[in-house]
C-alpha cells in the first residue's frame, strides 16, 4: 500500500473554492431580478446555492480522507443503486418533470438528480474494470463491447428522461477513460461511425433537438422560438467589452435571457465582468485540469490514475460543451458549468469528485 502524504495538492483545493466562490456571487447576481419577481425573495436562488455548496464542500473534506480504493470495493453497489435510481425517476410520482425532462426525484423541498450522480458512479466502476481486465483492452469482444455495453444501458436510461446533454458527458468521458485504458483506435473508429449515425437519429427523431440544431445554424431564422436563447446569450456577451457592465450590472437577466442562473450563467458573467472575467474564470478552470492531470500521471496504480482521468475529462467535456453552447460554437445541450451553475445536484457533484482527486493527490508521486 503507498504512503500517504499529509497533505492533498493544495493548488488543486484553493482553485476549486475560488470557483465555487465566483460562482455564488453570480447565482445571485444572475438571479436575483428573477427570484424577486417569482418568490419575492431576491436571495431564493443564492440560499438554496449556499445550502448545497456546505453539503457539497463537506462532502468534499469527507470523501478526501476516504482512500481512493474503497471507490473500488464499493463501485459495483453505487452502479447498481444509481441504476435503481434511474429506474425510479422515470415512474410518475416518483420522478419530476422540469422543462420537459422527467429527470429528478423530490426529497422534501429539494430534489437530486440521479443521473448526475451515475457520472461518478460509472467513472468508478469503469475504472474498476478497466485496471482489472488491461489484458483484454485490445479485444473487442472481451475489453471493449462489455465496458461500452454497460455505459450505453446507462445512456439508454437517460435518454429515456430525456437528458440529451448529461448523456453525452457521461458517454464521452468513458470514451476518454477507455481510449487511455489501451483500447485500440480501429475498434473506435468503426463504432464511431455507428456512434455518429445513432446520435444523428437521436436528433433527428425528437423535434425539439432538431430546432436546437437549425436554430445554432441560424437563430435569427426563429429569432422569438428556438433562437431565442442563443441570440440572447450572444446579446449579453457582446455589450461586456473587455472589462464588463459591472457586477450586478446586466441587462439580460431582467427576463430578457431565461433563467439566466443556470446553463448561461457564463453569458451573464461575461457581461458583468467583460472579457477579463471570462478569461480568468477559464484560466481558473485549466489549471484545475493541469493538476488534475498531474495526479492522474503521479497516481501509485492504474485504478487511481484511471479514476483520476475520468474525474478530469468529465470536467472538462462538461466546461467546453456548456462555454462552447453559450458562445454559439455549438447547439444548446442543456449543460451546467461546474461550480458556476445553480444547481444543487451538479454542485454536489462536482464537489464530490474533486474530493476523490485531492485523496489521489495524497498518494501521488509528484
Amino acid at each position: 500500500m503507498p504512503t500517504k502524504k499529509t497533505t492533498p495538492d493544495m493548488i488543486l483545493l484553493i482553485v476549486t473554492f475560488v470557483l465555487l466562490a465566483i460562482g455564488l456571487i453570480m447565482v445571485y447576481s444572475a438571479s436575483a431580478v428573477w427570484a424577486e419577481y417569482k418568490f419575492t425573495d431576491s436571495f431564493f436562488f443564492a440560499k438554496r446555492q449556499m445550502l448545497f455548496a456546505v453539503v457539497g464542500v463537506l462532502a468534499m473534506f469527507f470523501i478526501m480522507n476516504v482512500d481512493y480504493w474503497t471507490w473500488r470495493t464499493w463501485a459495483k453497489v453505487l452502479l447498481i443503486v444509481c441504476f435503481v435510481l434511474l429506474l425510479l425517476v422515470l415512474i410518475p410520482g416518483i420522478g419530476n418533470v422540469r422543462n420537459g425532462s422527467r429527470s429528478w426525484i423530490g426529497v422534501g423541498a429539494f430534489s437530486i438528480q440521479p443521473s448526475e450522480f451515475m457520472k461518478l458512479a460509472m467513472i468508478a466502476f469503469l475504472a474498476k474494470f478497466l485496471s482489472e481486465k488491461q489484458k483484454v483492452i485490445t479485444s473487442f469482444k472481451l475489453g471493449l463491447m462489455p465496458s461500452l455495453g454497460l455505459v450505453f444501458t446507462a445512456f439508454a436510461l437517460i435518454m429515456i428522461q430525456p437528458d440529451l446533454g448529461t448523456g453525452t458527458v457521461m458517454v464521452g468521458t468513458c470514451v476518454v477513460m477507455i481510449f487511455i485504458a489501451g483500447a485500440r483506435i480501429s475498434h473506435f473508429a468503426g463504432l464511431g461511425l455507428i456512434g455518429a449515425a445513432g446520435f444523428v437519429g437521436l436528433i433527428i427523431s425528437a423535434p425539439y433537438r432538431m430546432k436546437r440544431i437549425t436554430s445554432f445554424l441560424d437563430p435569427w431564422a426563429d429569432p422569438l422560438g428556438s433562437g431565442f436563447q442563443m441570440i440572447q446569450s450572444l446579446l449579453a456577451i457582446g455589450p461586456g467589452g473587455l472589462f464588463g457592465l459591472g457586477l450586478g450590472q446586466s441587462r439580460q437577466k431582467s427576463f430578457y435571457l431565461p433563467e439566466p442562473q443556470t446553463d448561461f450563467i457564463f453569458a451573464i458573467l461575461a457581461e458583468e465582468l467583460g472579457f477579463i472575467g471570462g478569461t480568468f474564470v477559464l484560466l481558473l478552470f485549466s489549471i484545475l485540469l493541469w493538476r488534475g492531470i498531474r495526479i492522474a500521471l503521479g497516481a501509485p496504480d492504474l485504478y487511481g490514475s484511471l479514476l483520476a482521468c475520468g474525474i478530469i475529462a468529465m470536467i472538462a467535456i462538461q466546461v467546453m460543451i456548456n462555454i462552447g453552447v453559450v458562445t454559439g460554437l455549438i447547439p444548446v445541450t442543456g449543460i451546467t458549468l461546474p461550480f458556476l451553475s445553480y444547481g444543487g445536484s451538479s454542485l454536489t457533484l462536482m464537489l464530490m469528485a474533486v474530493g476523490v482527486l485531492l485523496n489521489i493527490s495524497r498518494y501521488s508521486r509528484y
